[in-house]
């Protein structure tokens, strides 16, 4: 009713419909967790393409089976997918001193300083590789006009450049890897309009400057204007982040950045001193100086850099900051990887446990060393990936393809990448009820596989719940199985067959979003209405796309909502109950065709 009811006349009144429609979730967004040749540590990135994947995180590149996973994922008809970089010290990293770089032009006595506060640095680091010095002009203060670099056995290439004033400017790479050591750095004065510069916050122009960076291994160039060592809306430290793909300030052990102390403006210079040159510098000022001390990735031998034990979220926990992905690939981390090796010994346990809990299926990928088909046969029993294997599914062989780096020469790779494509690629066609495998399914850009196998050699492993890859004439190599770890025939798990179980997670991941609305809602049968009113809408629309069994709703999906799923009781400690059940759509695995001749037949009516 109105608010208000005070003239006589016509109030026209919108009442809410009690629809709260609920939206299905993606089903085949795919996280990817491993080595990368560049790129953020530990944080997941969403990419769209394989380009992206190699603007961000280097490609493909000698030793890192992760590139060779997702251009698989892409190629196979895979759309969006989470990337997490993961890095390892080697044992024995070797030690690099920072570079240190004065840039400086014209013979000014402030040039001078610069040249002599760089090469303190300098002496300050060939001492010490952890750490080095660089003066602040005008400071009085020993503790406030040095900063000390930290460690260098993190991998990242850095190097201590010298800004307006004499200032030093501890810079490093965005992410660990030789690739670092490839970046230039130029600083340059600014010379601002004093109007400008106030708009930006500061009263003296000479303390913002440019920095010009740029990574000749890949050809991008940045250049970060007016910024600051100053505190205020351009402090270099919060705008690298922000602009910067190629550099960051360095950081102390506990996470400040390494930056003059304390942050006031130096004294101004009736004309700053030129310190770098613009884009294109004459010949006179020199090559722009590098980064240096960047390390590669060593081969991950340690299984706490996928699944760390102290509730970090690195590793695989990094998806915490994610909102949502269906399934997981954890290429193994070299050519080779045996059925005893941390992967399986470690890894693929704690991430099936991890799977279950986000609502996705974790794709595995067997063993190196199961190079005959008795092998593999005897094999998921050693495995110890039964317990909630239900939310994971295994392949065998491997892929044979052409390996880019090595032209007219073949590889094996492993298929978890390829497989994801094909799923995202079912998933968009048929469905994420429709099991992602059969002639539909097939490899691109596969030449091969490392076992071949006859229809023999496939009914010794479907019965154990290990899916083939098969290779057919006219098909090509095409994904030949559609069972969960759990799809043992000795097991008779209800999740026997993945498309039943990503169906499952998809109703529960849709439902647990669409139903949020529900809580602190007065718990009493107008609210079981709407929610039985929601839930059905939801589940005919599925029924509607053919996703369950049956010829009609009733046959088809359960929804129940009422005093007899919530009791008195459940109302009292504050629960709602609701009911949702499904009529599974199970894959046709064997088809049986019956051949009878008619005898004595004369003719047809």
């Amino acid at each position: 009713m109105p608010a208000t009811l005070n003239y006589p006349g016509v109030y026209v009144e919108e009442l809410p419909s009690g629809v709260h429609a609920i939206t299905g979730v993606p089903t085949s967004i795919t996280a990817f967790v491993g080595r990368a040749a560049r790129g953020p540590l530990n944080s997941p990135t969403v990419i769209n393409s394989f380009s992206d994947f190699g603007r961000q995180f280097g490609g493909i590149v000698a030793g890192y089976p992760l590139g060779y996973s997702v251009r698989d994922f892409f190629a196979n008809g895979g759309g969006q997918a989470v990337i997490v970089r993961v890095w390892m010290a080697a044992s024995s990293p070797s030690s690099s001193s920072t570079s240190t770089s004065s840039m400086s032009s014209a013979s000014s006595a402030s040039s001078a300083s610069s040249a002599s506060s760089a090469s303190s640095a300098s002496s300050a680091s060939s001492a010490s590789s952890a750490s080095s010095a660089s003066s602040v002009s005008g400071s009085s203060s020993s503790s406030s006009s040095a900063f000390s670099l930290p460690s260098q056995s993190d991998g990242v290439a850095r190097m201590n450049a010298t800004g307006p004033d004499s200032i030093g400017l501890a810079l490093q790479a965005a992410s660990p890897g030789t690739w670092g050591n490839a970046v230039q750095v130029h600083v340059a004065t600014n010379k601002l309009d004093a109007t400008v510069a106030a708009s930006l916050g500061y009263a003296d122009p000479g303390v913002l400057f440019d920095l010009l960076v740029t990574d000749t291994g890949s050809g991008l160039s940045e250049t970060i204007r007016n910024v600051s060592v100053v505190d205020g809306t351009r402090r270099i430290d919060q705008v690298l982040p922000i602009e910067s793909q190629l550099v960051l300030m360095q950081q102390n052990p506990d996470g400040t950045p390494v930056l003059p102390n304390p942050l006031v403006a130096p004294p101004a210079t009736a004309e700053p001193p030129l310190l770098a040159s613009p884009p294109n510098p004459p010949n006179t000022l020199g090559p722009w100086p590098n980064l240096s001390g960047g390390v590669d990735s060593a081969f991950i031998t340690d299984p706490k850099l996928y699944t760390p034990v102290d509730g970090s979220k690195t590793g695989i926990y990094a998806l915490e900051n994610t909102d949502i992905f269906n399934l997981l690939c954890i290429p193994p981390d070299t050519s080779t990887w045996s059925s005893t090796s941390v992967f399986f010994t470690t890894v693929y346990p704690l991430a099936l446990v991890y799977c279950k809990s986000r609502r996705a299926v974790l794709l595995v990928d067997s063993p190196s060393d199961w190079t005959t088909v008795a092998q593999a046969q005897a094999g998921p029993a050693g495995l110890n990936l039964t317990a909630g294997g239900d939310y994971g599914a295994i392949y065998f062989p491997m892929l044979v393809e052409a390996d880019p780096l090595r032209p007219g020469q073949l590889a094996n790779f492993a298929p978890s990448g390829a497989v994801a494509g094909v799923i995202a690629q079912t998933d968009a066609t048929r469905g994420v009820w429709k099991a992602p495998a059969g002639t539909a399914a097939a490899l691109a850009g596969v030449q091969g596989l490392s076992v071949p196998m006859t229809n023999a050699d496939n009914g010794q492993l479907n019965p154990v719940g290990v899916n083939c890859l098969r290779t057919f004439q006219f098909t090509g190599s095409v994904v030949w199985g559609a069972r969960t770890m759990r799809g043992a025939d000795a097991l008779t798990d209800d999740y026997k067959y993945l498309p039943v179980r990503r169906l499952a997670l998809y109703i529960e991941e849709s439902l647990y979003r669409g139903t949020q609305w529900v809580v602190f809602e007065p718990n009493d049968e107008p609210l079981w209405s709407q929610i039985r009113l929601n839930v059905q809408a939801f589940m005919q629309s599925l029924f509607l796309q053919q996703a369950f069994a049956g010829t009609t709703p009733k046959d088809a999906y359960l929804v129940k909502c009422d005093s007899e799923t919530t009791t008195p009781y459940d109302q009292s400690v504050g629960v709602v109950n609701i009911l949702v059940g499904f009529a599974p759509l199970r894959p046709a695995e064997f088809v049986v065709l019956q051949i009878q001749q008619l005898a004595g037949q004369t003719g047809s009516s």
